[in-house]
Order: C-alpha cells, then structure tokens, then sequence
C-alpha cells in the first residue's frame, strides 16, 4: 500500500475508535464488517429520498465515487459531482491545493455515493479526519436511489 493509503486507512481506523495492536490482551484488527459497524455509528447516514431533497433544496453536495465501469454502465445522478475514491480527500479538502470549486468550507454537507453503500461509509469517515464534519454517505448507494425510482441520466 502506498503511503497515502496507509494515512487514510490509520485515519478511519482514528475515526471509528479501532486498534490495531495485536499483542497484549490477545487483540487483533476488526475485520471490515465489524470496521464498517463502527464507523458508521459514527455517521448520519441518509436514504435516498432524504438526500434527493437535500440536493435539490442546495443543502447537500451529493458525490458520486464509483469508478467509470458503474457510471457508464449504469448512469449518473444529475448533479452529483463525479470524484472517484482515489482522489477523493484531495479533491474535498477546502484547504487542499487539488480541491474541486466545489469544496468551500469545512461545514459543506457531503453525502457520498458509491454503488450499493459500503465503501462510501469508509470514504465518509475518511473526510470527517479532515474535518468534514458533515459528511455522511447514502444508504444503499446507487443502486438505492435507482431503485427509489430517482432521477438518473446516461
């Protein structure tokens, strides 16, 4: 792993209250399910109806992480911003050189989509360790929203 990714994978292991020493005690790592448990205790996750309203109403930044294979498979949101995961803290911090005009301050609700609702809990906690207190993801993900019958373009 690179050493950005190790920084990012501390950072959510920081967020979700993990250790990761095996040793005294006889502790080991979570494994995801129980990782993906705990970080999401630690998020206000939306259903798709509550982020659409969100959306619409300028109240949330929906951003959608899925890489291009899904998006062209299966369309887009209007309106999402398209940030695949791997630039996705680069592109969010509003102090960031690489930031999207997008990402204006540290209060931005973000909700993040990915394509059924697991990694966007992971990239989720991941822009709370950079102070994106708002951020959250969509129950569900994508494929949620197309099956709430949401607008979705190809």
């Amino acid at each position: 792993m690179s050493g950005a990714g190790v920084g990012v994978e501390a950072a959510v292991k920081v967020e979700a209250g993990v250790g990761t020493e095996a040793g005294a005690g006889g502790e080991h790592p979570p494994g995801i399910d129980e990782l993906l448990e705990r970080v999401r205790a630690t998020l206000d996750r939306v259903d798709p109806s509550e982020a659409y309203r969100a959306a619409r109403h300028g109240d949330a930044l929906l951003v959608d992480i899925r890489y291009a294979a899904l998006r062209d498979r299966d369309g887009l949101i209007p309106g999402a911003l398209v940030i695949e995961r791997n630039e996705l803290e680069w592109r969010l911090d509003p102090r960031g050189s690489h930031r999207a005009p997008e990402a204006t301050d540290h209060d931005l609700r973000i909700v993040v989509i990915c394509n059924e609702g697991y990694a966007s809990s992971l990239a989720a906690a991941s822009l709370h360790q950079l102070g994106l207190h708002r951020a959250t993801d969509l129950v569900g993900g994508f494929q949620a929203w197309r099956g709430a019958g949401l607008p979705v373009v190809r």
